[in-house]
């Protein structure tokens, strides 16, 4: 007797383990529970599928039973593979959400370590500059190259620093290097000037 009941399960579209419970039940009629499960399905809310459930004589699964299957059995198939997709979609999501998570704690961290180290640097120049150590409190202040998006701040800082060491005027280096005369120097300037002055007076009485 060919049924031909294995080759229309094998026309059923679905995707997992299709198991099929059947139990008499009474007045010569069948009760079959229909069960689809998918082991890939990671989602636990799978479990409160409920099987397909029928109660009829023989002839009437015979008849009518594929035709009552194919449909809720292609549905079912369909939720639990678009479930395990959701899942896998959704690891794949806190996933990415992890990295961007790490890149963005790593961005802050690096940050937050070169504004310290650009407050420190700052902190020393003031330092050397209160103590007069301007040529040193220059070479503290943080390089350009090294932030950018300070450059106003640092420039205008090291040309501070720098007018305070910066090589003196003309006129001040003329008035530093020209030498004060000497006491000798003085004595004999005066001796010179009464000398010429007794000079003077003698060659007036001569004259009288």
């Amino acid at each position: 007797m060919n049924t031909n009941f294995f080759n229309q399960i094998q026309q059923l579209d679905f995707t997992g383990v299709l198991q099929l419970n059947i139990s008499k039940g009474a007045e010569n009629n069948l009760i079959v529970s229909v069960l689809l499960n998918n082991e890939q399905c990671g989602d636990n809310a799978k479990n409160l599928i409920p099987p397909l459930t029928f109660n009829a004589t023989p002839q009437e699964f015979d008849e009518g039973f594929f035709e009552q299957i194919t449909t809720p059995i292609q549905k079912v198939s369909g939720l639990m593979v678009d479930m395990e997709k959701f899942l896998k979609q959704l690891e794949e999501v806190k996933k990415q959400s992890a990295i961007e998570k790490e890149k963005t704690e790593k961005a802050k961290k690096e940050k937050e370590a070169k504004d310290k180290k650009f407050k420190d640097g700052m902190a020393k120049a003031d330092e050397l500059e209160k103590e007069g150590k301007f040529r040193e409190a220059w070479m503290k202040v943080p390089d350009i190259t090294e932030f950018p998006e300070k450059a106003d701040e640092i420039r205008k800082r090291k040309t501070a620093l720098s007018d305070k060491f910066g090589t003196p005027s003309l006129f001040g280096a003329m008035e530093e290097t020209t030498p004060e005369p000497t006491q000798e120097e003085e004595i004999t300037e005066d001796y010179s000037i009464d000398k010429m002055n007794e000079e003077e007076m003698d060659e007036e009485e001569t004259e009288y």
